[in-house]
């Protein structure tokens, strides 16, 4: 089984020592690519981007391929000033998250992140053809999508896969985590520090709906398809992705690392993963449902790999 384990942009707002002792961690654990950087909210400044480029140094000396990606929603006159500072890292890869980014590279390598919406193969040649050398598949995206999706891909474009962690959806221009807290954007008090894996939401029936991060509107659930690496990697997919979350992420990393050495079955994995308190699991949009649902695996394996 064939594949390189990722870990995907911290979300959150960690305090900084934390931060720190987290990429230690994973400079010891076995993920090949980590991707550093503030994806979300600018107003962050635990860590300066000097720091995200020590961070991305330390994680290359410990033999990683770190990556650089850049803010998602750029707002300011600032944001944009920053993005064009990132882009001009020269020694770094660099995950752009929107076209901005694309265009202040020009034209060097880059990783086109989840949300530069690459739904068919006309806009993978276009990427690709900008410089892009891997993309991460839209995060809604089902298993019949990605099938067809892996048939237009340019030959030298690589698939990354996000099969863990909690789902972003949607980002805007007001702080979500503000306004629940009556604040202004621009005096939030920082409170998403006060909430490691976000802020959850619920209908008033008491079910777990969305999760808030500052303008980020994130799935209620951690999205769990770690049984379906064996049909990722049959199909084509040369990199499965990891989203960071207070609890579970390395053990969802170790989990992927002993699949591809062929030491854990599938089906073992998900019930044996911690995740943070009171959050749940969910997988629809992998089987063409709605992403809060979660089905059970092992009553729906098919082997897609000959559509592939």
């Amino acid at each position: 089984m064939m594949f390189r384990i990722a870990l995907g942009p911290l979300q959150y707002y960690w305090p900084r020592q934390s931060v720190f002792d987290f990429y230690q961690a994973v400079a010891e654990g076995p993920a090949d690519i980590v991707y550093v950087g503030e994806t979300v909210c600018s107003r962050r400044h635990e860590l300066r981007a000097a720091d995200w480029i020590d961070v991305a140094d330390m994680l290359a000396q410990a033999g990683k391929t770190a990556v650089l990606s850049t803010q998602t929603l750029i707002e300011t006159g600032s944001d944009a000033q920053a993005l064009r500072k990132l882009c001009a890292q020269q020694d770094w890869l660099v995950e752009a998250n929107e076209v901005g980014a694309v265009r202040h590279l020009q034209g060097r390598a880059f990783v086109a992140g989840p949300y530069m919406n690459a739904y068919h193969g006309d806009t993978l040649a276009w990427l690709h053809g900008l410089g892009a050398v891997r993309y991460v598949m839209p995060l809604e995206n089902d298993r019949e999508s990605l099938c067809l999706l892996l048939q237009e891909t340019p030959a030298g474009l690589e698939t990354e896969v996000a099969v863990w962690g909690r789902l972003p959806l949607a980002f805007s221009a007001r702080c979500f985590t503000a306004r629940h807290f009556r604040l202004r954007k621009d005096d939030c008090g920082f409170r998403c520090i006060e909430h490691p894996d976000g802020l959850l939401m619920e209908t008033r029936e008491s079910q777990q709906f969305l999760a808030i991060n500052g303008i980020q509107t994130q799935s209620a659930g951690c999205m769990d398809i770690l049984d379906q690496a064996a049909v990722l990697a049959r199909m084509g997919v040369s990199v499965l992705r990891v989203s960071p979350q207070s609890r579970g992420t390395f053990e969802a990393v170790a989990a992927l690392d002993a699949m591809r050495r062929g030491s854990t079955p599938a089906q073992a994995l998900a019930a044996g993963i911690p995740l943070p308190e009171g959050m749940e699991r969910c997988n629809g949009y992998w089987y063409g449902r709605a992403g809060i649902e979660w089905v059970e695996p092992a009553a729906n394996e098919v082997n897609v790999a000959r559509e592939a």
